[in-house]
């Protein structure tokens, strides 16, 4: 299946892109995009303990299942503001 990944804020830095489309398994999750995203991207690795996720643009856990065609955004926290 093809699933297309967004990386906002530190994600997006440690990336070096906004999003791409990954290729997965038909039964992939949300971690095995976020696997495939870190094989491509290491730096994403260090993320993985504050990430959040959203599938679809809906809040998700990481062993959410996909489906074909979803878009997966990897959320960091954001600091900022008063």
């Amino acid at each position: 299946m093809r699933v297309t990944l967004l990386y906002f804020a530190a994600a997006r830095e440690r990336a070096g892109r906004t999003s791409e489309v990954l290729d997965l398994a038909a039964a992939a999750t949300v971690h095995d995009a976020f696997r495939a995203a870190c094989a491509a991207h290491p730096g994403l690795e260090a993320l993985a303990p504050h990430l959040r996720y959203a599938v679809d643009q809906a809040f998700a856990k990481a062993d959410a299942p996909l489906h074909d065609g979803a878009e997966v955004a990897l959320i960091p926290p954001v600091a900022g503001g008063r």
